[in-house]
């Protein structure tokens, strides 16, 4: 090689991952399209298949109830006995609550060509929440015109944007205040990957511990351990167990049954703060359980939310009220105390945290 040719090689800049070869960023651009629109592609196909399927649940079970008397009787019972035996084979996203959202989700909307494929099940459950037809329909019409999020529509739900405008005197003011609220509400590439309904419907396991941090994990798994090794009647019964709403689910860290005080305990982590937020939602947890779940001869359901911050440990018991009496004078002598519930959560995490830095030292 020659003196100028070393000069020329020299003087031309080597591409690196700070400094790019030219045309990088338009190709770049490309491949991010390509991934986002086959991503796009695959959600509204499989969002496509489950609003059919979930549709012709509904029919089903519709046209059963009327098929006269003695079905109409049983129809109490049908919905509950269907949701076991196809919950058990399927997955926690064919148990009778859900049902119940298909059988709606088929009487409110009983023309199937009619649906919309530009809406996925979670927009059809939010709209089941609409009381009037010609309000559930415009929203039908704008969410796939105005290709609105699944938050987006709820949005404008809850602000009563349909009957805003049908009122307002100046609808374009209406309009583009809406607008300005939906602004901030864009949803990133990767939401649909932590959706649990689409993960239920597809099968895959362990749904509600993709919505898990790698320490609250740890954290329930010493804890669950700790409840079973007390030896007071605590029975496991779920992991992240499932409870909805009309338009909401909501997982709950540990459920166990206690044979000797014959109730539920439910048990909630939060790795911050504890905050009133967290406290209302276990009261909400414990109210929708017994609503739910309680059975004949059982006495109200216990929750505890437990509070694993770095600076402070708290366990806080939560009943429904008109029950503190029973709680405090039978509960109590069945249940850790909150001092033992909080010192076994800091000793978890202590340890938690020593064995992580343990491995970080030895990775080095």
């Amino acid at each position: 090689m020659t003196k100028k040719s070393q000069r020329q090689q020299a003087a031309t800049p080597k591409a690196t991952s700070a400094n790019p070869p030219e045309g990088f960023a338009p190709l770049l651009g490309v491949l991010r399209q390509l991934i986002a629109d086959s991503r796009q592609q695959v959600l509204r196909a499989v969002d496509t298949v489950q609003v059919q399927t979930y549709w012709h649940i509904g029919r089903h079970i519709v046209e059963f109830e009327q098929g006269g008397a003695q079905r109409a009787a049983y129809g109490q019972r049908l919905l509950p006995q269907l949701g076991q035996a196809l919950a058990a084979e399927f997955g926690r996203g064919f148990d009778a609550t859900n049902l119940r959202h298909m059988r709606g989700f088929y009487l409110a909307f009983p023309i199937r060509d009619a649906l919309r494929r530009e809406l996925s099940w979670t927009h059809y459950r939010l709209l089941l929440r609409v009381d009037s037809a010609e309000a559930r329909q415009w929203y039908v019409q704008e969410a796939a015109a105005q290709n609105w999020s699944t938050r987006a529509l709820e949005r404008q739900i809850s602000s009563l944007y349909y009957e805003r405008l049908l009122l307002s005197q100046d609808k374009a003011a209406v309009s583009v205040e809406a607008q300005a609220n939906l602004a901030a509400l864009e949803d990133s590439p990767r939401a649909f990957v932590r959706d649990p309904v689409m993960l239920e419907f597809l099968g895959l396991p362990d749904t509600g511990r993709l919505l898990e941090a790698r320490l609250e994990t740890a954290l329930m798994d010493k804890l669950q351990q700790f409840l079973m090794e007390l030896g007071k009647g605590f029975a496991f019964v779920a992991r992240q167990q499932r409870i909805s709403t009309e338009t909401q689910d909501f997982y709950i860290d540990l459920v166990f049954y206690n044979y000797l005080l014959k109730c539920f305990v439910l048990i909630d982590l939060k790795t911050g703060h504890l905050t009133h937020q967290d406290v209302g939602q276990m009261d909400m947890y414990v109210r929708m359980y017994d609503d739910l779940r309680r059975g004949e001869g059982d006495n109200p359901t216990v929750g505890i939310l437990l509070c694993g911050s770095k600076d402070q440990s708290v366990a806080r018991y939560s009943v429904l009220n008109g029950s503190e009496q029973l709680f405090a004078s039978k509960y109590r002598l069945v249940l850790p105390s909150e001092e033992e519930l909080r010192l076994e959560l800091q000793r978890d995490r202590e340890e938690i945290e020593a064995q992580k830095s343990l491995h970080g030292e030895n990775e080095k």
